[in-house]
């Protein structure tokens, strides 16, 4: 007999051979445009027969989709990073699970790239060296500068986020890596193929809506390279919204740039006004990802961050935010 019988539409299988499904107490899936990596907590009960489970051991979840019939790799590959038992008479266990790009927001590198490489150059590169499986890696078509510092006892994770927001800086499209059952993928936001239709009395619950101009940025100051003991010159001054929200003043140094009208844009593009955003929850659409399209109350969001509570129904929470939100809150700067 199951311990949770609502999940009897999900699998955990450990080592690709134990099928833990019986003993499963609960599996929450969560995900963000902040973090590189999917992670899975995983509660279970201890029984006579537990094969044992340790750190580093290969780990999966798969579950039936909202609305399917049969089951599809939810987490996969998956990576047992951290185990946690207790006891009071039956001993109980929280297995928390990563797929595997942990690895490369976890691992320091070393590299000095050329200027005119694009993003998804550099991804091959990386995950040449690493070893890393690719899936569909679109070309991000846009040339970047030569690395500097930034590239210099980093991790990767880190590495791949400054050439993608560059990217997007420099006019490209917002794009995200993932990893997926084929291998680490260079995913494009709002680039999903089923695009989810929320509404309030149907399949939302709740929704809180959120705005605030703590993130935001009224004016920028551009500035180019100094000597030591000399101020930075002044390339350009830009305003935004300051009359309306105040002066909120952020400074960026731009050694490339020569002149104010080069300077001018960029500022612009540092701009950053009013955030808002909605929390919705509702009943779980399980393959909902951080970076997918979906439409709110007439509106087509983005989601920033994503918590399935697995079961049969199940509950998901979404935070969601506007194409341009997200432009700017996660790739504005580099």
């Amino acid at each position: 007999m199951m311990v949770n019988p609502g999940l009897n539409f999900y699998e955990v299988v450990l080592a690709n051979q134990h099928f833990l499904r019986e003993i499963v107490e609960s599996i929450t899936l969560k995900e963000s445009l902040d973090e590189m990596a999917y992670s899975a907590e995983v509660k279970m009960v201890v029984t006579a027969d537990f094969p044992g489970i340790q750190p580093g051991q290969e780990i999966r979840v798969s579950g039936v989709p909202f609305g399917g019939t049969s089951r599809v790799y939810l987490l996969q590959p998956g990576v047992v990073w951290e185990v946690e038992s207790s006891n009071s008479g039956v001993k109980h266990l929280s297995v928390t699970v990563y797929d595997r790009t942990i690895y490369l927001a976890k691992s320091y590198e070393d590299y000095l790239f050329p200027a005119g490489q694009t993003a998804s150059q550099r991804l091959r590169q990386y995950a040449a060296d690493w070893g890393i499986t690719l899936a569909n890696v679109p070309e991000t078509a846009v040339p970047l500068a030569k690395t500097g510092s930034r590239y210099r006892n980093n991790t990767i994770y880190n590495m791949i986020m400054s050439d993608l927001k560059e990217t997007v800086e420099k006019g490209g499209e917002m794009y995200r890596p993932r990893m997926t059952p084929n291998g680490l993928e260079l995913f494009k936001l709002g680039g999903n193929q089923e695009v989810w239709v929320l509404e309030p009395e149907q399949n939302v619950k709740d929704v809180t809506q959120r705005r605030s101009i703590d993130k935001a940025v009224t004016q920028v100051k551009v500035l180019g390279n100094a000597p030591e003991d000399r101020r930075s010159p002044v390339l350009a001054i830009v305003k935004g919204e300051t009359e309306k929200y105040g002066t909120l003043q952020k400074i960026i140094t731009e050694s490339t740039i020569t002149n104010a009208g080069e300077a001018k844009g960029k500022g612009e593009k540092h701009l950053a006004g009013l955030e808002e955003t909605f929390d919705v929850t509702g009943i779980d659409i399980n393959t909902i990802r951080a970076g997918d399209k979906v439409q709110f109350s007439g509106m087509e969001l983005l989601v920033t961050s994503v918590k399935h509570e697995l079961g049969n129904p199940g509950q998901m929470s979404l935070q969601l935010a506007s194409p341009q939100d997200v432009r700017r809150r996660y790739y504005g700067s580099l």
